[in-house]
Order: structure tokens, then C-alpha cells, then sequence
């Protein structure tokens, strides 16, 4: 939110930004010994960063690599031709072409993941032919589907032959990395609030452990908000469709919009029309300086008025010409059939008639008349012009000319005769080009972000965050509710609005019962948190056989794909036995023997006792 020393005319431009190709890193020595290092890939649905989790100099704690999650390919082309990430210099052209892995928040299109692991292995430096000999640590969502997973550690373990995997939720990696810098004891009991591009998350931690039957998830987050900008602004400015994208609404999220403590307050001080002249935001969009019609003196106006007329001259004297050449053209058949008559040929003559459409030698003789009045009018107004010689004939300009020259419809095109009664004196208003190419951003700012909390404002029938916690808090003992409140913690890249920490603050205060404690606090970096948790997770627990988190391929191999090594940042895995019934053999008929006493004996199979085989099936609960 803009400060009340802000000045009154705030104009800001958009960036557009172009993505530069990521340089391709060269794999160091120390990654490959005594042990590989671990690969932290946080898989986000808005943009991944990938990285390594190893001691080593300050710009390997940050992620080498960040890029958006999503892959351009045109119609037809090879696998080869795909772009992806930041090799895409602009998203705006391609964006009907833009595919990505995610389908909300959870992982569907596995060929295109395929492609994100190959770009991120190639420019960290690692040779994916053979196999992958680095341990990955991957994020997923909470309360990832067994079958998402499966196909993931299938694309592991069966593709690029990793050695170990881990799995652990964004949000929760983040609230482990803050906890530390906050030097919290472990276990942790709080509640995570997470949101993302595609989706937000109420994560509730009870000693360490995500609770995943108490996990909601509204799906209402960043990509939904940019959207309802884009129809706002689309709406509001009609003639600059083309340049309201998405990239840009984005760009004016991130940069301009604010979250209001309290939205109905808020909106009232815009009605002020000073408050609105302060906290505005004009965006100037890209125009050209030329306008079509700027200040001109007088001559230069009688000078664009003579070549007007002198170009309507032209275009009269034209049409003139080619409707005489028509006339002339006309006469001279009826002239070839009256010249049939003449010659006695009157089978000819009768037919030509009913070809023309006429009943007598008396009509066709009246049309050759008119006819030949016609041509002589318009020969004689030729030869006019002819001698006018650049004169202006006004008059005549201003009279409708003979049929079929339509004078009057182009007089349209020149508003500058009508104003010849005008005083030349008279002082007209300038037109502002620039402010007309301005986009006033004024309560868009506080509207986009407020769809987290009332997500009716954009026609979702569901709840808010804020009542959604509310719904999860109740689910707990008083006890533990308050353990759950005092600990409160905000992360994802849609939480970086200005204010939102004040807005949950007032929101609980609402909530929570009268004198009772709560604490809020903000990421440090909301979006960026999630992947130095994974790395300081990686770094302290090391990657190997039966490690906690970590599933070898053995475990790959016995357990199954969707198998879930637990640890405190990662799902809850819960193995459910499932009766599953054995389904009936068909009765056998009954065979008639022959005993040695000659007596008939009736033989039938016996039928199969009824009975239910146990499976164990793991499953995640959601």
C-alpha cells in the first residue's frame, strides 16, 4: 500500500520482462565425492527451482536454477523442438501453445515432467544417459494421490535409475526452515497456511507430523486473482484488449495490489476523490507520439483542404469517364438492334427485344434517345473539367452529381468542409494521447487479493481461508487448538501481498475467543522457502538404505511406487487392509458313473467355500 507522502500523479510502466536462457553449470568435483550430492528440485505449479544440498560456496545455497513450470511446443514438432522454462523468451505469443505437468496443484502430464527433469539435470550439469547417480528430493502436494506418486517414483527409479527419493510438501519444508531460524525446539505444533498459483492449503502439524485427515484446501490462489484482473481491466478498458495479458496482470499482482486489513473500510476511503487522486496507479501502456490531429496553422489547413478537392475532382472525373464508357457502350447495342429492324431481319429483331426486356420498336427507339442525351451531357462535363484546369468548382462539388457517382457518401471523409462556418479562432480541446493509453488501477488493487477470503467475489461456492481454518480449528481439543494458534505461519508465493500478515491477525483476533493467545508469522521468503528447508532437511539427514525419508529402489522394488518413507515434512502414509472377495468358480456339472453293481451314482464337484482374501493397500488419507 502506497504511503500518504506518495505524490498525487503516480505513473508506473510495465516491465515485461523476457526470460534470458539459464546458463548450462558444469557439475563440480565435490558433488560426485565421497558421495553424490543431493538434487533439491521444489516441483511447483508456478515455477521450479532446482538446486544442490551440499556445503560449498554462498551462491550454491541458493537454488541455481528457477524457471516457470511449463513447456512450449508447437503443433507437429519433435520432442527435440520443445521449449521449456526460461528458453522461452515470451509466454504471451506461445500461450495457446504452454503445457505443463500440473493439473491444479497435483502432477498428471508425466511427458512433460519428463522434459522438466531433462532441463533441469542438462543444465545443472548431470549426464542423464545412463542413470542418475545424485539422491532427488522432490516436492509434492499435500495429500498427493497414491497413483501420482506412483508414476513419479516409477519416473525415478525406472527412467533415470536414481538411487534414493524423498518426498516431502512444500509448505511443510518451509515451516521446518523458519523454525530453525527461529531456533524452535523440535517437534513443531502449528498451523501452515500455504498458498500457491493453483491452489491454498491448511496444513495443521501436531508434534512434527502433518495431520493429514484435518488438511483442507480452498481452490482459490494467485492464478485465480490474475484472472479476475484481467476480466476487470478487460472490462473497464474495452479498446485495450490486446495489451491487458495475463503476463502483465501478473506483473501488476506481484508489484501494486495489497491486501486490506479491513476490505469494507477500505473501499470506502476510495470513494474519496482525494484518496483516490493519491493511491491510484496509472499504468502507461507502449503508444506512438503521432497524432492524427494535432495543431495546424491556417495555410496549411487551406492546403489540405485544396488537395481534398482536388482529389474528390479526380475521383468524380473518373466515375464520369467510365459511366459515359458504359453509357456508350449500351447505346451502341441498341443501336446493332435497331439496326436489325432496318434490315428487315425481324425473327432477330423480336428476339434481341425479349432479350432486353422490351416490347416495341417505340421503347427501344425512347431508351436510344435518353441514351444518347446522356452521353452528350457527360461529354460536355468532361470537357468542363477538362478546361478548368485546377480551378475549384465548389458549386459543383456540392451538388449531387449525375446517377451512380455517390459524391454525397464520401463527404463523410472530410469533416473539415462542415466546419468552414467556423471561426478559425475557435480553441479546441487537446486531446491527451498519453492518458488515453494509461490503465487506472484503483480498487483492482485491493479486489484481486480479497478473493482468498471471499471467494464468492469471483463465483466459487466455497469457503474462505480464513473460515476454512476456522473449520479446522474446531476439529481439536481447546488445548490443542491454542497450541495450534500460538503458531501460525504464513508461506506460498500468493502470501506476499502487503498487509496479508495484518489480515489474518485481525481475522483469528475475530475468531479466537476473548483473551485468548495467537501468533502469526510471515516466511521470509515466502517463495522461495520451500526449497532451503528441503535443502537443510537434505543436509541433515543424508541420503541412504532405510534412512528416514529416503526410499531406496529396493524399497521401490518391494514396497511399490506409491510407497512413503515419513518424515517431518513430508505426508502421512497409512497402510489400510482391504477385504477383497474372492470371486465364485462356476459349479462343475454332476457326472452319472456306472458302479460294478450296475446302480447309478451321481458324482459332483463341491463347490468352493466362500472366503475373502486380505490385501494390505497403502494408502494416503485425504
Amino acid at each position: 500500500m502506497a504511503s500518504e507522502k506518495a505524490p498525487l500523479c503516480q505513473i508506473f510502466s510495465f516491465q515485461d520482462c523476457k526470460a534470458t536462457p539459464d546458463s548450462i553449470f558444469e557439475l563440480p568435483v565435490r558433488y560426485l565425492t565421497p558421495t553424490p550430492a543431493p538434487v533439491v528440485i521444489d516441483n511447483g505449479s508456478f515455477q521450479t527451482r532446482a538446486g544442490w544440498a551440499a556445503p560449498g560456496p554462498e551462491e550454491v545455497h541458493s537454488p541455481q536454477l528457477l524457471f516457470r513450470s511449463v513447456a512450449a511446443r508447437s503443433r507437429g514438432a519433435a520432442r527435440s523442438e520443445t521449449q521449456i522454462g526460461n528458453d522461452i523468451p515470451n509466454l504471451e505469443p506461445l500461450r495457446w501453445l504452454l503445457k505443463s505437468q500440473f493439473d491444479r496443484n497435483v502432477v498428471v502430464n508425466f511427458e512433460i515432467q519428463e522434459l522438466i527433469l531433462d532441463y533441469v539435470f542438462t543444465h545443472l550439469g548431470i549426464n542423464s544417459e545412463g542413470c542418475v547417480e545424485h539422491p532427488i528430493l522432490m516436492t509434492e502436494a499435500p495429500c498427493n494421490p497414491l497413483h501420482c506418486r506412483q508414476m513419479m517414483s516409477e519416473l525415478l527409479f525406472e527412467c533415470y535409475r536414481v538411487p534414493f527419493v524423498s518426498y516431502g510438501v512444500d509448505g511443510l519444508y518451509s515451516f521446518y526452515h523458519n523454525n530453525i531460524q527461529r531456533s524452535l525446539q523440535p517437534p513443531h505444533t502449528g498451523i501452515v497456511l500455504s498458498s500457491g498459483y493453483h491452489c491454498s492449503h491448511i496444513l495443521p502439524v501436531i508434534n512434527g507430523r502433518l495431520d493429514a485427515l484435518n488438511c483442507k484446501r480452498v481452490n482459490v490462489a494467485g492464478s485465480q486473482a490474475a484472472s479476475y484482473l484481467q476480466r476487470l481491466l478487460q472490462l473497464k478498458y474495452p479498446g485495450h484488449l490486446a495489451a491487458i495479458t495475463l503476463s502483465r496482470m501478473e506483473e501488476l499482482l506481484h508489484e501494486h495490489s495489497y491486501t486490506a486489513v479491513d476490505y469494507h473500510k477500505e473501499l470506502e476511503k476510495w470513494r474519496c476523490p482525494g484518496f483516490y487522486e493519491q493511491e491510484v496507479h496509472r499504468i502507461q501502456l507502449p503508444f506512438s507520439g503521432k497524432l492524427p490531429g494535432g495543431c495546424v496553422s491556417v495555410e496549411e489547413r487551406q492546403e489540405r483542404r485544396a488537395q481534398q478537392l482536388r482529389r474528390l475532382q479526380e475521383i468524380n472525373t473518373r466515375r464520369r469517364e467510365e459511366k459515359l464508357q458504359q453509357d456508350q457502350e449500351k447505346l451502341d447495342r441498341l443501336m446493332a438492334v435497331q439496326e436489325l429492324l432496318e434490315d428487315g431481319l425481324l425473327d432477330q429483331f423480336h428476339k434481341s427485344l425479349v432479350e432486353l426486356n422490351m416490347d416495341s420498336a417505340e421503347e427501344l427507339q425512347s431508351y436510344i434517345n435518353k441514351l444518347q442525351v446522356a452521353v452528350e451531357q457527360s461529354r460536355q462535363k468532361l470537357l468542363q473539367n477538362d478546361g478548368a484546369e485546377g480551378k475549384t468548382e465548389v458549386s459543383e462539388l456540392e451538388q449531387p452529381l449525375d446517377e451512380g457517382d455517390g459524391v454525397a457518401l464520401m463527404e463523410s471523409d472530410f469533416p473539415e468542409d462542415t466546419l468552414s462556418e467556423k471561426s478559425a479562432n475557435v480553441v479546441q480541446p487537446a486531446f491527451n494521447m498519453a492518458e488515453y493509453h494509461q490503465l487506472f488501477v484503483g480498487t483492482e488493487r485491493l479486489r484481486c487479493p480479497e478473493i482468498l477470503f471471499q471467494p464468492s467475489l469471483i463465483g466459487e461456492d466455497q469457503m474462505g481461508l480464513m473460515e476454512a481454518l476456522q473449520y479446522v480449528l474446531a476439529r481439536y481439543t481447546s488445548e490443542q487448538q491454542e497450541a495450534l494458534a500460538s503458531n501460525v505461519f504464513l508461506t506460498g508465493g500468493n502470501m506476499q501481498y502487503p498487509g496479508m500478515k495484518e489480515r489474518v491477525e485481525r481475522e483469528l483476533l475475530a475468531m479466537r475467543p476473548f483473551q485468548s493467545h495467537f501468533k502469526v508469522t510471515m516466511a521470509t521468503r515466502p517463495a522461495l522457502d520451500a526449497w532451503y528447508g528441503a535443502r537443510d532437511w537434505a543436509m541433515e539427514h543424508p541420503a541412504a538404505g532405510g534412512a528416514e525419508g529416503w526410499i531406496s529402489k529396493q524399497d521401490y522394488e518391494e514396497k511399490g511406487g506409491e510407497y512413503l518413507r515419513e518424515h517431518c515434512a513430508s505426508n502421512a502414509f497409512v497402510p489400510l487392509k482391504i477385504t477383497k472377495p474372492v470371486p465364485a468358480r462356476p459349479i462343475e456339472p454332476s457326472v452319472t458313473l456306472q458302479t460294478p453293481t450296475g446302480a447309478a451314482a451321481a458324482i459332483s464337484a463341491p463347490a468352493p467355500p466362500s472366503s475373502v482374501v486380505s490385501t494390505d493397500v497403502t494408502m494416503v488419507t485425504s
